[in-house]
């Protein structure tokens, strides 16, 4: 079958690893990929939050099977573009990717099914939320109630950082995302992801991965898209994941459907764990960046398997098959990151590292100029590894890295530290 990719990061990189794998796989197309994507796929040039243009594009490659990657287009209701022109798709609505759009919308269907969630307060003005915060003290959380790639949640943990991020947001520094505000109790823990498909009626967990938010070693500086991931999360005990499947996630499948709005696509679950019990932090309504990568290198062929079982509406009959195993990925981010860096910057080495089933360097930000690849955004690559263990995934990460010339970039020393 022919197949398209929307998306141009680590995630879709590593999806198109896993895709092309599977000899379903006929032809793989990403739109628009990156240097890294270009190596193993065709890419095209497609404006991917136009679905007119998408589903132009499907008639004319023929492509049986769209998979959406990043959180925009599916805000933007390409996903329902291509279903409505009979294309199949793996991603949910615009109506349904709420869940991630609208930090608002979540909390509201966390209150209509029960599932347990930080308490929480909504606001269009600055004033009332400030009062809120200065009511409410420290440790908090505000965030920006639209998409902000990644980047529209501070946890403050004095009321003057608290106060700065409700009148940066008001002020206008996430656009519109930042029109409403949704202000959170502090939630104590140990954060985890949780990844499930759900074909509207059925949903199958398909794996967990820890994410490390923070730019520096020991979890320190500011937040950013994410410095790294391993899978599987030891947090995330049989016994946690199946108290999130009924609390949580069920639940939440069983009120999307009861709106009219059935979800179709990963469910990615970012969860908080604290003495036994999993609290959702939030939605995300399409496969997490860096967690992807850890995922998809576990997993391989058989992804493209659970995807289209998902969007045909076959979730029922279809099993995972996890190697007894690891991975970890090491994000090397551009200098400055998360804050203003340089492009163009050349990376030398890559042709040095291996590429197997245990070995990949995906490419996140990178483009080829004159022959060599270059730094072409904030976070550039994603240096993943498998081994029998966390502690050799890990050791096979970092040895890759070694390899690497690059000055202008970095990346944190400590992935995989709270396992560990």
């Amino acid at each position: 079958m022919n197949i398209l990719i929307l998306g141009s990061g680590g995630r879709e990189h590593a999806l198109a690893w896993a895709v092309k794998q599977n000899p379903k796989c006929d032809r793989l197309i990403v739109a628009p990929g990156n240097a890294g994507i270009a190596q193993l796929a065709e890419t095209a040039s497609l404006d991917i939050l136009d679905g007119t243009a998408v589903v132009a594009f499907c008639e004319e490659n023929a492509v049986d099977f769209v998979i959406v990657g990043p959180e925009a287009p599916l805000a933007a209701g390409v996903a329902d573009a291509t279903r409505a022109a009979g294309i199949l798709t793996f991603g949910p609505s615009a109506a349904a990717a709420r869940l991630e759009a609208s930090k608002a919308f979540t909390k509201e269907i966390c209150d209509a099914c029960g599932a347990p969630t930080a308490g929480y307060a909504r606001f269009t003005e600055a004033a009332a939320a400030r009062a809120h915060v200065q009511a409410q003290g420290a440790p908090i959380v505000i965030k920006a109630d639209g998409l902000a790639a990644g980047k529209g949640v501070i946890v403050a943990m004095t009321v003057a950082e608290a106060l700065a991020a409700v009148d940066d947001m008001f002020g206008g520094e996430f656009g519109a995302a930042g029109a409403e505000v949704v202000i959170e109790e502090f939630m104590a823990g140990e954060e985890a992801s949780f990844f499930i498909l759900s074909d509207g009626v059925n949903a199958l967990p398909i794996g967990t991965a820890q994410d490390h938010k923070r730019v520096g070693d020991g979890d320190t500086g500011p937040n950013t898209g994410g410095m790294g991931a391993y899978s599987p999360a030891p947090v995330l005990t049989p016994d946690l994941q199946q108290q999130t499947m009924e609390q949580i996630v069920l639940p939440t499948i069983r009120e999307m459907a009861r709106r009219g709005t059935p979800y179709q696509g990963v469910l990615y679950a970012g969860l908080m764990i604290e003495d036994g019990r999993a609290r959702l932090v939030e939605y995300n309504c399409r496969f997490g960046d860096p967690e992807t990568q850890v995922l998809m290198m576990r997993l391989g062929a058989q992804a493209l398997d659970l995807l289209l079982a998902c969007a045909e509406g076959r979730l029922a009959e279809a099993r995972v098959n996890w190697a007894d195993d690891h991975a970890l990925t090491v994000v090397m981010a551009a200098d400055g990151y998360p804050g203003a860096y340089i492009k163009g910057t050349a990376i030398r080495g890559l042709d040095r590292l291996p590429e197997d089933s245990r070995h990949m360097a995906f490419h996140a930000g990178t483009a080829e100029r004159d022959g060599q690849i270059v730094a072409n955004g904030g976070r550039v690559l994603n240096i993943t590894a498998r081994g029998d263990t966390l502690a050799e995934a890990r050791n096979r990460a970092y040895a890759m890295i070694d390899h690497l010339d690059w000055p202008e970039g970095f990346c944190r020393s400590d992935i995989g530290w709270r396992a560990l």
